[in-house]
């Protein structure tokens, strides 16, 4: 079964109280969410590999530590993952963007894929799924299958505010992915929004209705 970690560090808790808050402007929210983005990725890559290299200092010959060259991706599930993106690649510049998007069927309700664009050499990336809600987990699931059908074999998935609902779809369709979030709310209400949440994650950032 895939873990749950939830991110409780002092500044990530702080910033997303003002990502909730209604009367944080389009701006503001878009700049709030960028910088959780960017102290979750902190939090996210903190097993990275090591390699010991020898190196000069100014002073002496000595040992340094390097990232031991694993390949990483992000993925945001478009649009509102988009508003993840930059901020984790203020830590991990050399990381490679893909993109899934997927549309929900107003008869079934169920999502559906309209676009994958992922690197080239899938096999060999660790893969970060971002979307800032996850809620009944139906675009989650439907995004992280998209991934593994081509070919990806180690995934986590970021988000900063997950119902109990979504948490336990992910891990019932796929027990290999951790999930990471910055809060674990208290439910779905009856038109599938996160409760307290902090309303339509897209429409806030991007300042559409």
């Amino acid at each position: 079964m895939g873990k749950v970690y939830v991110f409780d560090h002092p500044l990530i808790q702080h910033k997303l109280t003002h990502i909730r808050q209604i009367e944080t402007g389009t701006k503001d929210f878009r700049e709030l969410v960028d910088e959780v983005a960017t102290l979750m990725a902190f939090e996210i890559t903190r097993d990275l590999p090591l390699e010991e290299i020898d190196i000069e200092t100014p002073v002496s010959p000595a040992k340094g530590k390097i990232l031991s060259g694993k390949k990483l991706a992000i993925v945001p599930i478009l649009r509102a993952g988009i508003g993840m993106v930059d901020g984790i690649l203020k830590l991990i510049p050399a990381a490679k963007v893909g993109h899934v998007g997927l549309y929900r069927d107003p008869e079934t309700l169920k999502p559906i894929e309209y676009y994958v664009k992922l690197p080239s050499d899938v096999e060999e990336r660790d893969f970060i799924l971002v979307d800032p809600m996850l809620a009944t987990g139906g675009s989650a699931v439907e995004a992280i299958n998209s991934l593994k059908k081509r070919g990806a074999k180690s995934i986590k998935f970021l988000c900063l505010v997950a119902a109990p609902e979504g948490v336990e779809e992910i891990q019932r369709h796929h027990e290999d992915v951790d999930i990471y979030i910055a809060a674990l709310d208290e439910k779905l209400n009856e038109k599938g929004y996160i409760v307290p949440g902090l309303g339509d994650a897209g429409d806030r950032l991007f300042g559409t209705k």
